[in-house]
């Protein structure tokens, strides 16, 4: 609850906070979770760059102010171990260097069994909780360790983009306080103060001026789900998905844009060398001394191939789209199909 009041108060801002509780027979057991403050805007210039609260848990300040609240956590016989820390999405965009970077240092500094929470607070504003618990992959770890996302690395580790992050399984069990209050909420009204529908109705016009449609009870059928209109978090997904897709494709480019500079370099080298085995030939037949051949690597410069991780970063992100679109398009393309009749010509015939 801590976690939802948090992030919905700092929506469409960037909340994150840390995470105690207990590791209970190999169960992380979160139990506390307190936020993170707030930097400056006047005093750090990550923040005027709309960084800051992405920043937030990486920051000295917090980190000294994190290790204060556990001591007064422990000081009140408080669960007070740190397990890991949390951070709120915007449909699902959180997949990115800062939350990688974060989740790499909870990991290698306190535990490896650290976890990072993703409260997503647009997904959960439609009546569904969005919750999710991830941990970077002991193989990415290696390979985030050592800063080499080059092509070869990549291949000889066989790291792919999927397995950048691990998703746990998570049970979100209530406290005894919250049990006891939702036991205590009224019942339902009975059924004899509540209107109904006709138990056959002649028309539409019938059931809207039915009183169980004006007057609506907990039990009261929703019509709203007979709507055909797009959902527009679906809209907004795909607008990302597409953002995501260009990225790709600019990656594409400039991992392009290398591979041709390196062959003309590779080019050129070939060339030198075979100007210099002829020369060095002519020489050796007129008894002079031999030149170099390895004056290339003086000569001749050949590009940096770009850090791949940001490539995987994003097709993970796209991904994440992806999934989040195959789940909000199923009740849609339900409705479509039911009526498809009525939407493309010659569909509804009946042939006799």
């Amino acid at each position: 609850m801590k976690i939802i009041k948090h992030c919905s108060q700092k929506f469409p801002t960037i909340a994150t906070g840390s995470l105690v509780g207990l590791d209970v027979n190999g169960t992380l057991e979160i139990t506390n979770t307190f936020p993170f403050p707030v930097p400056d805007p006047q005093q750090d210039f990550d923040v005027q760059q709309q960084n800051g609260p992405a920043l937030a848990p990486r920051m000295k300040a917090n980190q000294n102010y994190q290790s204060e609240m556990i001591r007064m956590l422990r000081e009140v016989n408080v669960d007070a171990n740190n397990v890991g820390w949390y951070t709120s999405a915007n449909m699902g965009n959180f997949i990115n260097s800062n939350f990688v970077e974060t989740q790499y240092m909870y990991q290698k500094e306190l535990n490896e069994r650290t976890v990072a929470l993703v409260h997503d607070v647009s997904r959960s504003s439609q009546a569904c909780l969005s919750l999710r618990a991830y941990r970077l992959s002991p193989q990415f770890m290696t390979a985030f360790k050592e800063q080499k996302f080059t092509t070869e690395t990549l291949q000889r580790s066989n790291l792919r983009y999927q397995d950048i992050l691990v998703e746990l399984p998570l049970q979100i069990h209530n406290s005894h306080l919250v049990t006891s209050f939702l036991h205590q909420l009224p019942l339902s009204p009975s059924s004899s103060s509540t209107p109904s529908l006709p138990s056959d109705p002649p028309s539409l016009s019938s059931i809207l001026s039915s009183p169980a449609y004006t007057n609506p009870t907990p039990l009261t059928p929703n019509l709203d789900n007979l709507s055909l209109s797009i959902d527009p978090f679906l809209t907004q997904t795909c607008d990302s998905l597409l953002d995501a897709i260009d990225t790709h494709h600019t990656e594409s480019n400039n991992f392009s844009y290398y591979q041709r500079a390196l062959a003309r370099e590779q080019t050129k080298i070939t060339t030198w060398q075979a100007k210099r085995k002829a020369e060095n030939a002519a020489r050796t037949l007129s008894k002079q001394p031999l030149l170099p051949e390895d004056e290339y690597q003086r000569l001749f410069k050949l590009p940096t191939e770009p850090s791949r991780l940001e490539s995987m970063l994003n097709a993970r992100q796209a991904e994440q789209y992806a999934r989040q679109v195959d789940g909000f398009v199923a009740g849609t393309s339900a409705k479509m199909f039911a009526v498809r009749g009525n939407l493309l010509p010659g569909e509804g015939d009946v042939e006799a």
